[in-house]
């Protein structure tokens, strides 16, 4: 490995540490709607304002032994395990050479990939995606096809996206009257269909809706909830397009061979 090498894999490390630190503050903030430039960082439980040194990725966990350095309260694992995260993914997406576009793939892939981290932990926790996640990711999407495709892919995927699961939970709404799908789901599966075409998103329906019910009835067999709990659907859909977007010809092959007629 040269030394441009070296130095090109630790960029990416280090800035995906920083991004995993800011998506820390976008999960906790977004969805108890505390705006970013309201306050600096500080302890939830005591207040105590967290200090530069206090706050470097991964580093300053290790180095405050997972407490606050003021009331010695117990810091989530999930915060270091973020950084981790989105900085192994960002070492993992390094360009092999260095140009227009493949800056521009390092940006999309690690931007989506932290969009798709940020929708899983935050449905899970509080049932809900927030609509700014939804919009970047229509931004980011529309700019990465829109050049590329043509119409009836992108504007096409979107309405199927969005209109057909819209659609089927306005009929269960009507017949059960309770919610079988939120409304942060629907966009999503409309924002998702800008990049995945209307084919790509039938399939993203099909693959979580299975998933979610999957899941569901084991946990329901498990006795961990029952079948008038609801569960966040957004990690079941982020976990098929996560697989459709990285991962685009595998899961082609994999699909032609499961949907193949013998």
């Amino acid at each position: 490995m040269s030394n441009v090498d070296f130095f090109l894999y630790l960029f990416s490390l280090l800035f995906g540490l920083c991004i995993g630190s800011f998506l820390n503050a976008v999960i906790y903030r977004l969805p108890r709607k505390i705006p970013f430039g309201a306050s600096r960082s500080h302890c939830t439980n005591c207040n105590k304002l967290i200090y530069w040194y206090e706050n470097l990725p991964v580093i300053s966990y290790i180095f405050l032994r997972g407490k606050c350095s003021g009331c010695k309260t117990r810091i989530s694992i999930m915060y270091p395990l973020i950084e981790l995260t989105v900085g192994l993914f960002a070492l993992f997406l390094t360009p092999k050479t260095l140009s227009a576009e493949s800056l521009w793939n390092f940006f999309f892939f690690l931007s989506v990939f932290s969009c798709f981290l940020a929708i899983i932990c935050i449905d899970l926790r509080f049932h809900i995606i927030p609509n700014v996640i939804n919009i970047y990711l229509a931004i980011l999407f529309l700019c990465a096809v829109v050049l590329k495709t043509s119409v009836m892919h992108w504007l096409g995927g979107m309405l199927l996206g969005a209109l057909f699961p819209g659609a089927v939970a306005a009929l269960f709404y009507y017949l059960k009257g309770v919610d079988g799908l939120g409304g942060g789901d629907i966009k999503l599966y409309g924002v998702l269909g800008i990049y995945l075409g209307p084919s790509g998103i039938m399939y993203n329906l099909t693959f979580s809706c299975f998933l979610g019910a999957f899941v569901g009835g084991i946990l329901i067999l498990l006795k961990v909830m029952d079948r008038r709990t609801r569960i966040p659907f957004g990690p079941f859909i982020v976990v098929v397009a996560f697989a459709q977007v990285f991962f685009p010809s595998q899961f082609d092959s994999f699909t032609q061979s499961l949907f193949s007629i013998h």
